[in-house]
C-alpha cells in the first residue's frame, strides 16, 4: 500500500491544512476583486502566501496559480479576445519572463522578501501613474512595453496591472481588455512555471498550493460577472490599495530586519 502520510507530507510540506483554507479562501476574495477591478490576485495573494510557504516559494506559486485564475476570467469574455495584440504581447514579453524567473529563482529568503515587498508597494502609484497617461500605444510600442513587461512579470507577483495599462493605451476598452490580458497571462504563466521546475523552485508542495489556490479562483470569475452591477470597482481598488501598501511595507521591513 503506498505510504500515505509520506505522500501528504511531500504535498502539504510544513503548512497545516488551516493555512491551505485560509490561503484558499483569501485567493477566491481576491479573484471576485480582480474580477471587478481588472486585477487582484497577484498582489493580494503574496500578503497570505509569503508568512506561510516564504518569499521564494510564493512567485512560483502564483505564477502557476495564475494560469487556472485567467483561465477562468478568459472563459467568461472571451469573446472580446483581440488576437493581434494578444500575440504581440506575448512574443515580445516571453523572453524577459524567462530571465526574470530565473534571476527570481536565484533569489533567497530576505532578497524575496524585499522583491515582492517592493514591487507590491511601487504597482500602486505606478498603477494611477499609467492611467492618467492618456497616451495610444502602436503595436511597435506595444512590443517595446510588452517586452519590459516580460522581466517584470517573470520575476514579480503583482506585475497584471502593467499589462492591463498597456492595452488600454494601445485604444482597448471594457472586456476587450480583460480577455487579451488574460490571454498574455495564460502564456507567460506557463513560460515562468516552466523555468522555476527546471531550476527547482516548484516542489510538489508547490504545486499542490498552485493547484488548490487555482480551484479556489475560478468561481471568482463567475461570482464577479454576478456582482459587477451591485457594487463599485473603484470602492474595491482603493480598499485593495491599501491594503497593498501595508502588506507590501510588512514584507519589505521583514526582509530588511530578518
Amino acid at each position: 500500500m503506498p505510504d500515505l502520510a509520506g505522500l501528504g507530507g511531500l504535498l502539504l510540506g510544513e503548512v497545516t491544512v488551516l493555512q491551505y483554507v485560509l490561503v484558499m479562501a483569501v485567493a477566491l476574495a481576491a479573484s471576485v476583486v480582480g474580477g471587478l477591478a481588472g486585477y487582484g490576485p497577484g498582489l493580494v495573494l503574496p500578503l497570505v502566501l509569503v508568512p506561510t510557504i516564504g518569499a521564494e516559494a510564493t512567485v512560483p506559486v502564483i505564477g502557476m496559480s495564475a494560469f487556472f485564475t485567467n483561465a477562468s476570467r478568459f472563459w467568461v469574455f472571451r469573446a472580446h479576445l483581440r488576437l493581434r495584440p494578444a500575440i504581440i504581447v506575448s512574443l515580445a514579453a516571453l523572453p524577459g519572463c524567462l530571465l526574470g524567473a530565473w534571476g527570481y529563482a536565484q533569489l533567497h529568503g530576505r532578497g524575496a522578501a524585499i522583491v515582492i515587498g517592493a514591487m507590491l508597494i511601487a504597482m500602486v502609484p505606478l498603477r494611477r501613474a499609467m492611467k492618467r497617461l492618456d497616451c495610444r500605444l502602436s503595436e511597435p510600442g506595444m512590443a517595446l512595453a510588452g517586452a519590459g513587461y516580460g522581466v517584470l512579470v517573470g520575476g514579480t507577483a503583482g506585475s497584471g496591472v502593467v499589462l492591463l495599462s498597456i492595452f488600454m493605451a494601445a485604444g482597448l476598452a471594457g472586456p476587450a481588455v480583460i480577455a487579451t490580458d488574460c490571454a498574455v497571462t495564460l502564456v507567460t504563466s506557463l513560460a515562468k512555471t516552466a523555468m522555476f521546475q527546471a531550476t527547482g523552485a516548484m516542489p510538489p508542495s508547490s504545486w499542490a498550493m498552485a493547484l488548490l489556490i487555482g480551484a479556489a479562483t475560478t468561481p471568482g470569475a463567475f461570482v464577479a460577472r454576478w456582482l459587477v452591477r451591485r457594487f463599485s470597482a473603484g470602492f474595491h481598488s482603493a480598499v485593495l490599495e491599501g491594503a497593498i501598501l501595508v502588506g507590501g511595507g510588512i514584507l519589505v521591513l521583514r526582509g530588511l530586519l530578518g
